[in-house]
């Protein structure tokens, strides 16, 4: 899978995914992630037709090469997204939140991104894969996604 230009949808294929900055991958990402499939530590409260950070509210405070920053409304919590990598099977991100549903108020996990078809929304599920600059840390040890 790749994203390609110019209208940012994601294509099948074998080879690794090249050719966009990472600055362009995060900003796919906020428009075409759905957020209910993030960890529920993370995840803002469901309401029925709701899936994207832009459904919800979230305001873009910084994107940029590293990924992006995202913050809620009126609750002034913050989650970051870090493109880590990009491979034939996704795109692998780092999610840090802060000051959401999380009990010590901060919570990172390294997620995989993917979809099956441009149509879809992109599915954030839990990374086998490990990163040394996205230790996990909060949360559960556990993860309801697969």
């Amino acid at each position: 899978m790749r994203i390609d230009r110019p209208d940012m949808r994601v294509v099948g294929s074998g080879k690794k995914q090249c050719g966009l900055s990472h600055a362009k991958v995060a900003e796919f990402l906020v428009e075409k992630l759905d957020v209910t499939t993030l960890p529920p530590e993370i995840q803002p409260k469901p309401e029925k037709g709701k899936k994207t950070f832009e459904d919800y509210g979230y305001v873009t405070r910084r994107l940029d090469e590293k990924g992006v920053l995202l913050e809620a409304p009126h609750k002034g919590s913050q989650i970051e997204i870090r493109v880590l990598e990009q491979t034939a099977h996704g795109t692998y991100v780092c999610v840090d939140a802060q000051g959401l549903n999380t009990r010590n108020g901060r919570f990172q996990r390294m997620r995989l991104l993917e979809r099956k078809d441009a149509s879809e929304l992109l599915q954030s599920r839990q990374s086998w894969k490990e990163a040394d600059g996205c230790p996990a840390i909060g949360g559960l040890d556990t993860d309801s996604q697969h």
